[in-house]
């Protein structure tokens, strides 16, 4: 499959269980806006069967290669991002993972329980990233007990393999030169931003500039019944150039890091 087949089959998924995605781009198409993505995002374990590595598979099959690490310490996670060499429009992948032996005893035995109950054909599969919800059954009860200590893998157990945010790029728009524009644009017309560590995550002399939407919420189906939590978000990048001309690339850990939190329940 090539890459952009696999960008249009994620951004189906994607936009009918994040409605406010597809308004938001539709809104910048009648402003005359061509909507090229940044990066599309991905979260995981980093248990073997279902890795990064297993996420990447239908990446790097398409071309795409590894081009940076990060480490997320307080969120006991680590990253890597992708980018497919010759085709600066195709937007890069962001592949975040859980580091489960930093985690407790209880949350080391769920999620190992959870992944030993998938089916084997979905294990290390090439369309992981397609498949959604793999955890079932899920519980209300253990997504909360989850979020007590990671947000992040409370998420993953319910909304499982699909993209986790896509990216507009701010640097393709006509009509927007500053993130605070677009971020007032989204705010008028009625979207809430993340606001954890500010509205606007980095800076110029960092080479980016981020802001994002609160995860739309929706009504999920538990064991226990039908209960409204937080899904996906959409995100929004402004690259600067480098000391060498050459546009950054890369993700500044400090502002991704509070790009994660666009996921939490709030209540």
């Amino acid at each position: 499959m090539k890459a952009a087949e696999i960008f249009e089959r994620l951004w189906i998924h994607y936009s009918c269980e994040n409605p406010s995605a597809g308004k938001i781009y539709d809104l910048f198409q009648k402003s005359g806006e061509r909507v090229i993505n940044d990066h599309v995002a991905f979260r995981t374990y980093d248990d073997p069967r279902v890795n990064m590595e297993v996420i990447a598979k239908p990446f790097v099959k398409a071309g795409y290669q590894p081009a940076g690490d990060y480490l997320f310490k307080d969120k006991k996670l680590r990253a890597r991002h992708y980018e497919l060499p010759g085709h600066p429009e195709s937007p890069r992948v962001f592949i975040s993972e859980l580091m489960l032996h930093s985690c407790s005893p209880w949350l080391q035995e769920t999620v190992k329980a959870c992944i030993d109950a998938v089916p084997g054909s979905n294990l290390g599969a090439m369309d992981l990233i397609f498949k959604g919800t793999v955890f079932k059954p899920i519980y209300y009860e253990v997504y909360n007990r989850l979020r007590e200590e990671s947000e992040y893998a409370a998420w993953l157990y319910v909304f499982g393999y699909r993209a986790n945010h896509f990216t507009v790029s701010i640097n393709y728009l006509e009509h927007f030169k500053t993130i605070a524009e677009v971020n007032t644009f989204l705010k008028t017309a009625g979207f809430p931003l993340n606001s954890s560590g500010g509205e606007i995550k980095g800076s110029p002399g960092q080479l980016l500039e981020q802001s994002s939407t609160l995860a739309d919420r929706i009504r999920v189906e538990f064991e226990e019944g039908k209960f409204e939590i937080p899904s996906c978000y959409y995100e929004f990048a402004l690259r600067y150039k480098d000391k060498t001309g050459e546009l950054f690339n890369g993700f500044v850990t400090g502002s991704a890091d509070k790009i994660f939190e666009s996921t939490d329940f709030r209540g």
